[in-house]
């Protein structure tokens, strides 16, 4: 069995993010979702608002699992025996950075395999960081995030 990770921040989950999920998920025999939880970013959403809005946002895909971990990715992936870290390109500026952390992730779980997909086009210019940004400044956020995230987004940022 193939099983593959798709970590992330998430904060909040996108249109684009839900992409390459759909996408990734028919490669894999299981796709787990791992929110990062980063101690020196100040998130929107708490992890588990970020994964309830994750499993809301896939509606009980049946090979996705949502998880949380910290510290390094290329440990969670040991730790909970994945084959693959799957990782989404949005731009060529995207890539130096992705290609560097694959090499590192390479470096420290020589076991794993990485692989980008390419965000489809109508998401490349598409960031968790861009949408906030809109939500917070009055702009229209829908058909970028799923709906339940554009309520609870809207609600945070006091536009609801």
């Amino acid at each position: 069995m193939k099983r593959a990770v798709y970590p992330g921040s998430f904060d909040p989950i996108t249109n684009g993010h839900i992409d390459i999920i759909k996408r990734a998920s028919k490669l894999f025999d299981e796709l787990i979702v791992a929110v990062l939880v980063n101690p020196a970013k100040t998130p929107l959403f708490t992890v588990e608002e970020r994964m309830e809005l994750i499993k809301e946002s896939l509606n009980n895909m049946p090979n996705i699992k949502v998880d949380n971990f910290d510290g390094l990715l290329a440990h969670y992936v040991s730790k909970i025996k994945a084959d693959v870290i799957v990782r989404g390109l949005r731009a060529v500026s995207d890539f130096e950075t992705e290609f560097q952390m694959a090499l590192m992730n390479k470096r420290l779980n020589p076991d794993v395999e990485i692989v980008f997909l390419m965000t489809s086009y109508e998401y490349s210019y598409l960031s968790s960081g861009v949408v906030k940004e809109v939500a917070r400044l009055g702009g229209d956020v829908s058909g970028l995030v799923p709906k339940c995230v554009e309520v609870k987004l809207l609600e945070r940022v006091g536009r609801r």
